[in-house]
């Protein structure tokens, strides 16, 4: 019996200790364990952890750290997949859903909320005024407005022309990776726009899920976006999400998602990521199996849409994986080239 309870035990620890792929976890895992630490989705990300890190760099806590990262595109009128300047839905509407949640598990969330440019201040709000976690539509505005945010048109003169563009066909089809032909990454720490172009069907959409851990060893993530470009009215992703576009577990990490919300929700993705982390899972080992539960679902719809994960353990480790390649996250660990770098994720279609 004792022999047995001996191999158990030894097998046990040898997971834990191997990836998906059978790599040893320490190899598998990127950084070095260093706090403070800031990831995000996309080139875009770079911009949004520069803000983020100012709240780190003076000590400030994780959950400060990620509003102000986020607000970064949420305000960019040139981001056409996040807040201000965001496409509309097939209506002509720009709405909005945010996701907020910090180290005591405290969350909140907006979604179909119009008319305010930065929805993850709001979502902050129900987290921290209301005793509940998700506000939506009309009743998010009321209560965004009865809290001193301003009532504001989000639709920009290229949003809307665009819109109009689309209306011609009125046709849906998702183009992948939409988020790397609106920027272009140069080389490390330095983000520039390529000049939009109209959309001869719908673009796709995308998020910017940003994840923290602060001086204190403490975890806290945030997740806005405009939603997929001319949706159905009402329609509703993973962003807001608590568990699929977002989760925090300050005993074991953080995790974000990015793409199409949709076969995200079904799989409840960042909840999975993080349990697959405590399980002794490196980030992007993690990463990897909630890209392979939607590639065994729907292997079909899989081929043609973007998904990643991104995420970072209460060690500092971080790491992404999606189905096809084209995602990026940006790390920063400081100032400078060295410490601001754009990763590439890696990916499950070749």
């Amino acid at each position: 019996m004792k022999s047995r309870r001996n191999f158990l035990k030894t097998a046990a620890l040898g997971a834990a200790t191997l990836s998906l792929d059978g790599i040893p976890a320490a190899a598998a895992a990127r950084g070095t364990g260093r706090k403070p630490i800031v990831v995000s989705t996309w080139d875009f990300g770079i911009a949004a952890n520069r803000a983020a890190w100012e709240v780190l760099a003076k000590g400030g806590r994780a959950l400060d750290a990620v509003e102000a990262g986020v607000h970064v595109p949420e305000a960019d009128p040139k981001n056409v997949t996040v807040g201000y300047g965001g496409y509309p839905d097939r209506d002509g509407h720009v709405t909005l859903d945010a996701c907020i949640m910090d180290e005591l598990g405290n969350c909140g969330s907006v979604a179909g909320l119009e008319h305010i440019i930065h929805p993850i201040s709001v979502a902050r709000k129900v987290m921290e005024k209301t005793p509940h976690v998700m506000l939506v539509g009309d009743g998010a505005l009321q209560f965004a407005l009865e809290n001193g945010f301003k009532k504001e048109n989000l639709l920009t003169p290229e949003s809307e022309k665009a819109w109009k563009e689309w209306l011609k066909k009125a046709e849906y089809k998702p183009v992948i990776n939409i988020e790397n032909q609106s920027y272009e990454g140069k080389g490390t720490g330095a983000t520039a726009y390529n000049p939009l172009r109209l959309p001869g069907n719908a673009w796709n959409h995308d998020t910017i899920g940003m994840v923290a851990l602060d001086a204190a060893g403490n975890l806290s993530g945030a997740c806005t976006t405009s939603g997929m470009a001319f949706k159905l009215h009402g329609r509703v992703g993973d962003s807001p999400i608590i568990g699929a576009g977002l989760y925090v577990d300050n005993e074991v990490g953080a995790a974000t998602a990015t793409g199409v919300g949709e076969e995200v929700i079904r799989v409840v993705g960042s909840f999975l990521v993080v349990e697959l982390m405590r399980q002794g899972y490196p980030p992007e080992a993690a990463c990897k199996e909630a890209v392979m539960r939607i590639v065994k679902k729907k292997p079909a719809k899989a081929k043609e849409i973007q998904i990643g994960f991104l995420a970072l353990n209460k060690k500092g480790e971080h790491g992404a994986y999606c189905l096809h390649p084209g995602f990026s996250y940006a790390c920063t660990t400081g100032v400078g080239e060295k410490e601001e770098v754009l990763i590439k994720g890696k990916y499950y279609f070749q």
